[in-house]
């Protein structure tokens, strides 16, 4: 074989693993992860509330209801593209919405949802990211869609938009309102 061609031959090759993955990106959602939770039980947690560490608030807190739980953090820069869409839009969902403040120390957490708002019915703080790990989280901001029986029935990783609101999480909980008990 003439050696001349093998530059043009790996030219080619790279040129074609470029097409493929610009092809591939287009027809995929790489936002899209797939948790291994989907269907399966919730972790049971406990964890202190943000503005009061003595009460612990958990799956106990939240058995028989759903909930969304949005993890959140107050140095999470993507964060704050999420949380005027959820201050706007939390209460239009019509279940509880639970703060996860993930790897954030309290008084960090606290200052921020003063200067921002507080969209949540509670917020629960995971200074060291075990429960965190447990729901498989990855980083924030991160959301879950648990039903009444504690089942994680949506993942959502990266922020809240409107449109992720009517697409994706209304008609889920509103299925989840019609489902018997």
């Amino acid at each position: 074989m003439n050696t001349r061609l093998l530059p043009f031959i790996g030219f080619l090759l790279v040129l074609a693993l470029l097409g493929f993955g610009i092809w591939w990106s287009s027809t995929h959602d790489l936002r899209a992860v797939p948790s291994p939770l989907i269907g399966k039980r919730a972790p049971t947690f406990s964890l202190p509330e943000l503005d009061n560490p003595q009460r612990s608030f958990g799956s106990a807190e939240l058995a028989g209801e759903p909930y969304l739980l949005n993890v959140f953090a107050s140095w999470c820069f993507a964060c704050r593209d999420e949380h005027p869409i959820l201050m706007r839009e939390g209460k239009r969902l019509g279940i509880k919405l639970v703060g996860f403040d993930y790897k954030d120390p309290p008084e960090d957490a606290k200052r921020w949802l003063a200067q921002y708002g507080n969209p949540y019915d509670v917020v629960i703080a995971d200074l060291p990211g075990n429960v965190a790990i447990d729901f498989g989280v990855t980083g924030a901001p991160e959301t879950f869609l648990v039903d009444a029986q504690g089942i994680i029935r949506y993942k959502h990783i990266s922020p809240i938009t409107p449109e992720v609101i009517a697409t994706e999480l209304m008609p889920r909980i509103a299925a989840m309102k019609a489902a018997p008990r």
